[in-house]
């Protein structure tokens, strides 16, 4: 036997059945919502306290140990090579070793005398054993208005730049974020683990059940 179509109309449009979409109850989805929130809030957590971690030992601990030093780049002048808010490692050498197109951290001789993160562009020994460097930043159109003596026998040669870790230092650093570092995390590590010990009591009971 044929079936046959009822003859479709000019302009008629057939509507066809959409399957249902299971949805979960909303006590369930509530749940779901929690779970999720408290996981998000735990691991952000986690990641500020392992970025607080790591940037006390970069900071702090790894100068007295491994001799480096750290700076905060504040400027632009190192742009695109070092940019405002990286972190920059830089290790001893001796003075005599410094050499043209090498990037040192250095104490300007004029006006404060702060240290600057800056590429050396000539380098003069004199008889004495003293070595003076003139220096430019890689974004700036001129070298830098002066002529540097550096003093003692270490100078500090830039190694390694860690991007971003300055700015977020600078965050951390802020009352909200230390603020939930002091209160926040203790409360939320000790709300787990109180609710770790407890888990396996409400498994059992819903074994028995």
């Amino acid at each position: 036997m044929t079936a046959v179509l009822p003859a479709r109309r000019p302009g008629a449009v057939f509507a066809l059945p959409l399957a249902r979409t299971p949805t979960l109850p909303a006590a369930d989805r509530a749940a779901l919502g929690r779970r999720l929130l408290a996981g998000s809030v735990r691991w952000s957590v986690r990641g500020l306290m392992a970025v607080a971690v790591l940037a006390f030992a970069v900071l702090a601990i790894g100068p007295h140990v491994l001799g480096y030093r750290t700076m905060t780049m504040l400027t632009g002048s190192m742009s695109p090579q070092i940019d405002p808010g990286d972190v920059v490692v830089s290790t001893p050498l001796d003075v005599q070793d410094v050499t043209e197109g090498m990037v040192i951290s250095y104490h300007i001789p004029i006006d404060d005398h702060r240290v600057v993160t800056h590429r050396v562009v000539s380098v003069e020994h004199g008889t004495d054993g003293s070595i003076t460097v003139q220096t430019k930043g890689d974004a700036n159109d001129a070298v830098d208005p002066w002529q540097a003596t550096l003093k003692g026998d270490t100078a500090y040669q830039v190694r390694a730049v860690i991007p971003e870790l300055g700015n977020v230092i600078e965050a951390l650093r802020t009352p909200v974020v230390t603020k939930t570092l002091v209160y926040g995390a203790p409360a939320l590590l000790a709300g787990w683990l109180i609710r770790s010990i407890w888990r396996p009591g409400e498994d059992d009971e819903d074994d028995e059940s």
